[in-house]
Formats: structure tokens, sequence, C-alpha cells
């Protein structure tokens, strides 16, 4: 009986953690770039909780990490000069940070007072592997398809976008932003599209998610009440056990 308490424990414990995430998701629905994410769920063979010369294990459900989803969101128009948006899968903005280049598919940039641009936050967006500094004093900037940003019909820059051939090096952190942990070298995503005046919506689907978090809940309480079960029936076994003797 405790084997199956051990195994529904295990679950119960995926079941918590993939609660979280899809909660996340559905936080996020709204967010500029945010990108979709599941529960990576493994098995791992264990010895039985009570082993009299039976041979095999027991499986049970490990956390194996979290998988994202890094399809293209929908692009909304704004208006705004210095919002951009991806189109293409797996393309980035690249930044500039304290740890060295982030990565990020928000493309909500402003002007700081030296006229660089940057994130929100104040990260500079680089370009060719320097930042991009505008002339304030210059007109509208217009950025090209191919990221090239232009005052007064003349270039000044150009915004780069990357890709990686494995996504799984990168890693997610605060704000949007995701940093390459692997040291794997990026390259150049030219069949990406820069579009002005736009932004990339999320790519969470809230309909799924609200039938992923009843489908969680569902699941939970099959598991508890097999957990349950398990142990009513070692109990009355421990009874009759005693009556017996």
């Amino acid at each position: 009986m405790e084997n199956a308490a051990y195994v529904g424990l295990s679950r119960q414990l995926t079941l918590r953690r993939e609660l979280d995430i899809v909660a996340n998701n559905i936080a996020n629905a709204d967010t500029t770039g945010f990108k979709v994410e599941q529960l990576l769920t493994a098995a791992e063979v264990g010895e039985r909780a009570r082993n009299f010369a039976v041979r095999g294990g027991v499986s049970f459900v490990l956390d194996n990490g979290v998988g994202r989803d890094f399809g293209q969101g929908e692009l909304s128009q704004t208006g705004r000069t210095f919002d951009f948006a991806i189109e293409g899968e797996g393309a980035f903005f690249v930044l500039q940070d304290a740890n060295g280049e982030a990565y990020t598919r928000d493309g909500a940039f402003t002007l700081d007072p030296e006229g660089r641009l940057t994130t929100e936050g104040g990260l500079p967006v680089l370009g060719d592997g320097a930042e991009i500094i505008l002339d304030p004093n210059l007109g509208q900037p217009t950025v090209g398809p191919d990221g090239t940003i232009s005052q007064d019909g003349l270039p000044v820059g150009r915004l780069t976008v990357v890709r990686f051939d494995n996504l799984g090096v990168l890693q997610k952190g605060g704000d949007g932003l995701y940093r390459n942990v692997a040291n794997a070298a990026p390259v150049e995503a030219t069949d990406a599209r820069i579009r002005q005046g736009m932004l990339e919506g999320s790519n969470v689907n809230p309909l799924i998610e609200i039938t992923n978090l009843i489908e969680i809940q569902r699941s939970y309480e099959r598991v508890t009440r097999m957990i349950e079960n398990a142990n009513d029936l070692s109990r009355r076994a421990v009874e009759r056990l005693g009556k017996v003797s």
C-alpha cells in the first residue's frame, strides 16, 4: 500500500508545479512577447517501499523542467515610433546588461536622455554589436523590415535580430529576458522581419490554459482519492491482522 501512496504523492508534487506554471501563463496572457510554458515530466524507477524478494521497482513521476513554446504571437498595431515586433519564430532582439548579452521578444523600446535606444527598464538595445544612438535633432526614425534605422533618409543604425540553433540554451530571466547559459553562438536571423509601430502579444491561449487548470484540479482529486483508498486498505489490513493474532 505504501508504494501506491508514494507514487501518488510524487504525482501530486508535479501537479502542484504544473498548476503554478499554468497560473503564470494565464497571468501573462497580455504580456508583450511572453511565451507559453508547460511542465516536462519524467519517470524514475525506485525501490519498492517493501521489497520482500519482489523483483522490479516502482515508477515515480518527477519534475523534469519547463518547456517553452516559442511560436509566433499575434502582432498588434500601436503606432508608437519605438515599438518594434519581430515577425519570425525563434528570433530575438539583443540587449546589453551587467552580465553580458540578453535576448527578448519584447520590442517596447524608448530613448534615454543620451539618445540611446533602450528597453523600458533601461537596458541598451544592440545593433551590430554596439549600442544604437539616435540624434534627437534629426527627423523621426524609421525602421525597415531588415532592421535598418534611418533618420532624414540616411541610415544611422540597425536592429540586430538573432536566433539559436537550439533554443534550449536560453534560460528565462525577469522582465521577459532570456540569457544564453551554454555560450552557444547565435546567428543573425536574416529571414526575420521587423515591424515598426507594432508589438508582439503573448502566444498564450487563455481558453486552453483554463481547460488545463480544470484538468489539473480533477487529476489532483483523483490522486488524492487513490491515496486515501490505499491508506484505508492498509488500515483495514492491519486491523484484520490484529484480530487474527
